[in-house]
């Protein structure tokens, strides 16, 4: 089975499980303030289903539109559009009879459960696979430092030891905690052994963005390769690279660490490049031209260690865990609204990018989890059309005790939709674009 074919099963089953798991909570509380519930579908049936039954009051079924699913609620203004009922009077199991706090915990249900799921599936992640994680211990030559971050006062060879104050437990998450978090200080080792405690400015993050360093700090790890890349993908395979390979020099210039190798190839761009590797104690020079990318496809061994955790620990750190992802993933939302961001936006395929090329549990329940903590924050999203449109209307009534008129909802109701399709366009226009001209 190709790279591609195990991406889109992994993505049709995940999206299947989390889109099911997010109708289920709106259904359930539906039931509960005994609130009609027509339909219950996985995916669109635009004009047939590929499977439907009536159970009850409810046609559960099956579309053919794998964009999403849906739950139509009786006497409310959705998707559906369904006008003729809304023109009828109110009737006491429709959705606008019932009380706004009721209708808003409605609303709330299925991003509640993403966010729920979310973090369940990192507590079962950290519970039976534990955690790897890469401390100072692993790093012993520490970082290679971009030379804009040197501008600031660091160094090659710099270990980090502190993020604002507190221990960095994994010290490669440094780049996102200076790109996604709010960093004033990081205390590092130089080198030479000293402590130096470095003051870095409010807009750290932006300044990263517009000077295209997203990785200012690169381990220092040796220069033997520990993967390499399917063949059909990179060159590395077809050029005679092997695991196990120790880089010794690239196009005659010597390598100490494998960040040593990713410049040199860099600097070459798509020429062909020169590398003497010792393989077995013997020396032998390789050939190998990158791809339309830039990537030759080789990789070093990851130092890491596992960090195991208890029941009561993995429930504790799940919810860490998935609140620092939800910390992260909102961060980098602002970027979207940039020229250089908006390009970056990725639909289907980038999603589908996410998971691994292989059949692996852990990487498809990493990825789970990350989809569902974002499909709770664009849900709630206050845009007419999303759970998030709903509840911004919902608290305005609340607040105001003024419910906005049917015909408003219904206009905005629609101005939603055709948003949400020139999104969906847009996001998957740019992943074709990137797959027709960049590889």
């Amino acid at each position: 089975m190709t790279p591609f074919a195990i991406k889109a099963i992994q993505l049709l089953l995940s999206l299947s499980f989390l889109i099911v798991l997010h109708e289920l909570g709106h259904f359930i509380p539906a039931k509960l303030f005994k609130t009609r519930v027509e339909k219950f579908f996985l995916f669109f049936d635009v004009k047939y289903a590929l499977f439907s039954k009536k159970i009850g009051e409810t046609v559960y079924g099956i579309g053919w539109l794998p964009l999403g699913g849906y739950v139509k609620i009786s006497g409310m203004i959705d998707e559906s559009m369904d006008k003729e009922q809304m023109a009828l009077p109110p009737q006491p199991w429709e959705f606008r009879s019932k009380p706004a706090w009721q209708r808003l915990i409605i609303m709330l249900g299925g991003v509640t459960v993403n966010i729920i799921v979310g973090f369940v599936i990192y507590m079962g992640i950290l519970g039976f696979y534990g955690r790897d994680i890469t401390t100072n211990e692993q790093l012993p030559n520490g970082f290679e430092v971009d030379t804009f971050f040197e501008g600031f006062g660091f160094q090659d060879g710099d270990k980090v030891l502190k993020v604002n104050g507190e221990m960095l437990e994994n010290v490669k998450m440094i780049n996102s905690y200076l790109f996604l978090r709010d960093v004033e200080t990081v205390t590092v080792q130089h080198a030479s052994g000293a402590t130096e405690t470095i003051s870095l400015p409010e807009d750290i993050g932006p300044m990263m963005f517009d000077n295209d360093v997203l990785k200012p700090f690169t381990p220092r790890e040796t220069p033997v390769i520990g993967t390499v890349g399917s063949a059909d993908k990179y060159p590395a395979e077809a050029a005679g690279l092997k695991v196990g390979d120790r880089i010794v020099s690239v196009n005659g210039e010597p390598v100490t660490f494998f960040s040593d190798y990713e410049k040199l190839v860099s600097a070459n761009g798509l020429k062909e490049n020169t590398i003497l590797i010792s393989r077995n104690g013997v020396e032998q020079t390789i050939t190998v031209t990158p791809n339309e990318n830039g990537v030759v496809g080789i990789t070093t061994p990851t130092n890491t260690v596992r960090k195991t955790y208890t029941f009561g620990e993995s429930i504790t750190g799940g919810i860490s865990y998935g609140v620092g992802v939800l910390k992260n993933y909102v961060s980098q939302f602002k970027y979207v609204f940039t020229a250089k961001g908006a390009k970056q936006v990725g639909g289907f395929g980038a999603i589908g990018g996410l998971f691994p090329d292989t059949w692996d549990w852990l990487g498809f329940w990493e990825t789970t989890a990350l989809i569902s903590i974002i499909l709770a924050f664009m849900n709630i999203l206050p845009i007419p059309a999303l759970d998030g449109g709903h509840v911004m209307f919902l608290l305005y009534e609340m607040v105001t005790g003024r419910k906005p008129n049917d015909k408003f909802m219904e206009y905005a109701q629609m101005v939603g939709f055709f948003l949400l399709i020139g999104l969906v366009l847009f996001a998957n226009g740019n992943d074709i674009y990137r797959w027709l001209f960049k590889g």
